[in-house]
């Protein structure tokens, strides 16, 4: 059982999170409505090397951008142009990114169809990696189906290699989060558990 006041003093934490994270959102200048698609793809050209020409990686460790939220990329893209997440490749490139280049960009990729990463994985694992997104309300913020929404990235579809770095990451706290709620919910999770979820989540489908 939890110590008293420990569920309310999560539940408050969570929500001050999706509080500040409607703020930040709110603080992207209406990129979605005036973003060009066109543009976008045009200047994605670059990018095509590590996340594919179509947005669909090929690149283990490289996540796919396709079909992901238009929020959620521009937010990471954001991040690596003001340092608070770092990369040898994309650091550079987002540098000479302004507020258009980003929102044409995360315009392009989410019209773009995602295809499954490849990834072999463990019935046993998969059906606990299950349970525990259950158990976390995963779907809460990442939609049946981890499809992603808003600043939520699309999960289903996404290379194995990546998404374990990534939770990790959360968990080590040395991973870029744009409003603390992963690294928050990746506390209470084992690295086997860790795993299991990995598992679960390269085992869905790409498509809803």
């Amino acid at each position: 059982m939890n110590p008293p006041g420990t569920r309310k003093s999560w539940v408050g934490t969570f929500a001050g999170v999706l509080g500040f994270a409607v703020t930040l959102m709110a603080g992207i200048p209406d990129a979605a409505p005036a973003a060009d698609p066109e543009a976008g793809r045009r200047k994605a050209e670059a990018c095509g090397a590590c996340h594919g020409t179509d947005g669909n990686s090929t690149l283990p460790g490289t996540p796919s951008l396709a079909g992901q939220p238009v929020f959620f990329t521009h937010w990471q893209l954001i991040k690596f142009r003001d340092g608070r997440r770092k990369d040898p490749q994309m650091s550079p490139f987002a540098q000479n990114l302004s507020d258009t280049d980003m929102a044409d960009l995360a315009a392009y990729y989410q019209a773009k169809r995602p295809r499954p990463r490849p990834a072999a994985t463990d019935p046993a694992r998969v059906a606990a990696g299950k349970r525990l997104a259950e158990l976390h309300h995963c779907t809460s913020c990442h939609r049946p189906g981890l499809i992603g929404q808003e600043q939520a990235a699309r999960l289903a579809g996404q290379d194995y290699d990546y998404l374990l770095r990534l939770l990790r990451g959360f968990k080590a706290k040395t991973a870029s989060d744009l409003d603390g709620t992963m690294t928050i919910a990746a506390q209470p999770l084992g690295d086997e558990e860790i795993v299991s979820l990995v598992h679960y989540i390269a085992s869905l489908a790409a498509e809803p």
